[in-house]
């Protein structure tokens, strides 16, 4: 039975559903640890459980070769070196959809403090002071919220911000359907229009620094700016200038261009100590109930893959639905993405005089994914001559 090494305190949802499943061989660690340690801990694992901390690099895969797949227990998957997995046969896959809700709500959660300047009032009063004005406090209702991000959560934002009464547009690269009465806008109308802007975008060199001096300077004066998204997208200075001269009247931050890396190492930012932002500590999607479901999530995956080779919904892989096993054995086999590597591969099962009965194949990038199952079992010389063969990257037997 395979061997499951879970990092950084995954919920334990995930544990329950691998003990369901039949695994009991389950080391887990409540951090991540450093290479050399991390190294040695997954060296005879089948399956690697993470979250964002644990750096799964080429060093980590060369070490571990045992690893069959692994699963990031959070949405996002820069932490894994994602070409040295697939071009090792092995699988990443995340969890997409578990903690939108919770992203959903602290951001409408800020939107709405913001507007009513509760940051500011909070602080006032802890200093003594009891400053009832409502000057510069408004309702979210009527006022034009602005998506930049019409993704899974971004699309949730503006289902949630409706029900609010908020006026809902939103920017996204790809033609994205509007949910409820939402409309598509170009970034700069969007930017000049909005009361809130809220980003949603992935990480990259191309939504690097979107919201920079010339973006900021687009948005209605006195708007308000949230990042949930990735600390690289907004250029923090540019942002403080908006901030010190009133153009932006408030902002949240919940990632940031560099974090701590622990508990007591302190955020190290210009927006400190600012009385009109809200600073959390990256925890989005950090709610009990979107842990378990992560948790789950992630651990069903990890199972179907490692039971019978599905493979749907990897980030870096060729996609199988599952499928039924209907012989006697089953063999997931890696090949280099080469013409004519499913007829070498059938090739060699004619001359074993196995009979095929079903088979799916997947290709991405360099490499093709075979699901094959076999009405007889294969002999250990038939295993060795596909795991030997010049196109096989990976070969397993179920």
């Amino acid at each position: 039975m395979a061997k499951i090494v879970l990092l950084e305190n995954i919920h334990p949802s995930a544990r329950e559903v691998f003990t369901a499943a039949g695994f009991t061989d389950i080391v887990t660690y409540n951090s991540a640890l450093p290479p050399d340690a991390l190294q040695e801990a997954i060296r005879d694992a089948d399956v690697v459980g993470i979250r964002s901390r644990t750096q799964m690099d080429k060093a980590a895969f060369e070490a571990a070769r045992k690893v069959r797949v692994v699963g990031c227990f959070c949405i996002g998957t820069n932490q894994v070196d994602l070409t040295t997995a697939m071009e090792s046969g092995i699988p990443v896959f995340n969890a997409p959809f578990s903690n939108t809700r919770s992203v959903a709500e602290l951001v409408l959660a800020e939107a709405i403090l913001l507007l009513r300047r509760i940051p500011e009032k909070n602080l006032r009063v802890h200093q003594g002071h009891w400053d009832k004005t409502a000057n510069g406090s408004f309702e979210a209702r009527g006022k034009t919220l602005g998506i930049i991000g019409y993704g899974n959560i971004g699309s949730q934002i503006g289902t949630l911000g409706e029900q609010l009464g908020m006026r809902v547009i939103f920017h996204d690269v790809e033609a994205k359907l509007p949910l409820g009465n939402a409309r598509a806008y170009d970034l700069p109308t969007l930017l000049a229009e909005s009361d809130v802007v809220t980003l949603h975008v992935p990480g990259g060199r191309s939504t690097e620094n979107i919201m920079d001096e010339g973006t900021l300077s687009m948005m209605k004066r006195g708007a308000i700016l949230i990042n949930a998204s990735r600390g690289t997208v907004v250029d923090i200075d540019a942002l403080r200038a908006a901030l010190d001269t009133g153009h932006i009247s408030g902002a949240a931050l919940d990632v940031f261009p560099v974090e701590p890396k622990g508990v007591d190492e302190p955020l190290v930012s210009p927006l400190i100590g600012l009385p009109n932002v809200i600073l959390t500590p990256h925890i989005g999607g950090s709610t009990m109930e979107s842990q378990e479901n992560i948790g789950r999530e992630v651990a069903e995956k990890l199972v179907r893959f490692v039971l019978s080779g599905t493979t749907k919904g990897a980030v870096n892989f060729p996609e199988l639905p599952y499928q039924e096993p209907a012989g006697t054995a089953r063999i997931l086999h890696v090949h280099r993405n080469v013409p004519g590597a499913l007829a070498q591969l059938n090739s060699l099962f004619a001359d074993a005089k196995l009979n095929i009965v079903s088979q799916q194949l997947q290709t991405k990038g360099p490499v093709g994914f075979v699901l094959t199952d076999i009405g007889d079992a294969p002999s250990p010389d038939m295993i060795e001559k596909l795991k030997s063969h010049p196109i096989t990257v990976r070969c397993d037997v179920l």
